[in-house]
Formats: C-alpha cells, sequence, structure tokens
C-alpha cells in the first residue's frame, strides 16, 4: 500500500480513522496513567503475599450489602466517602485497596496518596479476581 492509497483511504473513512486515533489515545492514556501512578496494582497471589510478608490491611471500599455478601478475611470495611479518616491507624502499613472490578479502587488509592499515605496498592480486577483465583471470602460483619 503506498502514500496515496493511504490518503484515499482515510478521506473516504474519515470517522473510523478519527475513531481509532480517539481508541488509540485512550488505551495509551489509560496505560501511562496506570505506569505514572503511585498506587501499584496488585494480582491477587501477590496481594497474598503482601498480607503474609508484609502485615498489609485489605480494604474494602464497596457498599455495606457487598462487603455483607462476601468480603476478603479481615478486609476493613472504608466506603469511598470516609476510607481516609477509617484508614489514619493504618498508615505506616501497606494497604490493598478492592472494590468489585478494581476500577475505583485506583482513584481512592491515588487520593490516599495525594493525602500522605505511602505504601497504597489496589486489587487488580478487584474481588472479582480475587474469586477467580479461587481464594476465600468471609460473610457477614
Amino acid at each position: 500500500m503506498d502514500f496515496n492509497q493511504l490518503n484515499e483511504f482515510i478521506a473516504n473513512n474519515l470517522l473510523l480513522f478519527m475513531a481509532l486515533l480517539v481508541i488509540l489515545a485512550l488505551l495509551i492514556g489509560g496505560e501511562l496513567r496506570h505506569r505514572l501512578s503511585k498506587v501499584k496494582q496488585l494480582a491477587p497471589g501477590e496481594a497474598t503475599r503482601l498480607l503474609n510478608h508484609e502485615n498489609a490491611i485489605m480494604v474494602d471500599m464497596r457498599t455495606d450489602k457487598d462487603f455483607r455478601d462476601g468480603h476478603i478475611v479481615n478486609a476493613v470495611h472504608a466506603p469511598a466517602d470516609n476510607a481516609a479518616s477509617k484508614l489514619k491507624k493504618y498508615s505506616d502499613r501497606p494497604l490493598i485497596i478492592y472494590c468489585n472490578s478494581g476500577q475505583q479502587s485506583v482513584k481512592l488509592g491515588g487520593e490516599l496518596v495525594k493525602q500522605g499515605y505511602e505504601n497504597v496498592n489496589h486489587l487488580k480486577g478487584g474481588i472479582l479476581a480475587w474469586k477467580q483465583a479461587d481464594l476465600p471470602l468471609s460473610k457477614g460483619k
């Protein structure tokens, strides 16, 4: 394919080409944001290692109902609206924040880093990834 054919293709399919550019920009931007973030992403296996060897705290930021329906054993329930105040006593320990799918925990992790928390991580894939890895859950409060 030569340059003239490429120009003709772009001219004939301008909307598709613009959509491609937008999608590429979003993908690259999201990846850069994750790589430059001070909040580390942890797979369930890595989170388990941090729990067992570095005395990390699991932080469940989901709703009360979701927490009661099943949460990671010994997790601290700290919904996003008051998480910082609930987590002050754990500021010297590694935190692993999780939500349902891992999207909201990234945002809360960024807010905690801005407030001075140093060792903030989030569970990549959230509780869904934890369940998929067939790791234990606790029910109730």
